[in-house]
């Protein structure tokens, strides 16, 4: 099955990137429930890489198809699963990154769209929480995807949400989208 090309994030109004979420119709990995077969012998890496039996999976299409069956167990465990069968899969941090974003509106009305290694399109709002807590070596800034799974935001995109928080003065500094409010500071 062919995957679409991605869309230029850049050059979708707000609008166009709600719609095309809405479009991504996803397999209902929620309500299957197979028998657990063993291991998938795949990982995904702290970078977002995907691996199979070592090697980097190389092809986008590949990674986007498994990305559709992927759940997250009640036990924080991961799984790829088909109404048949169920996988067990490594991951070393979140299965996802956020490597672009994009955001229309100011304060309470802006809305910031993201997008993920896996080509997904998510808001942050209400649904789809941002998060944010301190290590050793920086902040680390999650998305909530679904189903208990989130994306680490990349660093550059981290760095232009600290920057719009920055910019518009709130105490704590934050970001607003969809009518939510994110503290960039850790237990804000």
């Amino acid at each position: 099955m062919p995957m679409d090309p991605l869309p230029d994030l850049a050059a979708l109004s707000l609008a166009e990137i709600a719609r095309l979420v809405e479009e991504q119709r996803l397999p209902p990995v929620e309500r299957w429930n197979p028998t657990h077969c063993g291991d998938s012998e795949m990982r995904i890496a702290r970078d977002g890489t995907w691996y199979h039996q070592g090697s980097p999976i190389g092809r986008p299409a590949m990674v986007q198809l498994f990305a559709r069956i992927l759940r997250r167990e009640a036990d924080g465990s991961y799984v790829l699963v088909t109404p048949v069968e169920k996988l067990d899969i490594a991951v070393e941090d979140v299965p996802f990154i956020a490597l672009e974003m994009k955001r229309d509106g100011v304060g309470a009305d802006a809305r910031i769209a993201f997008r993920l290694n896996t080509g997904d399109l998510v808001t942050a709002g209400p649904d789809h929480a941002l998060r944010f807590f301190e290590e050793a070596d920086g902040p680390r800034p999650y998305l909530h995807v679904r189903g208990g799974m989130e994306a680490r935001l990349a660093r550059p995109v981290y760095y232009e949400l600290a920057d719009i928080a920055l910019g518009e003065g709130s105490e704590p500094p934050g970001v607003w989208s969809n009518g939510a409010f994110f503290a960039l500071e850790p237990g804000a």
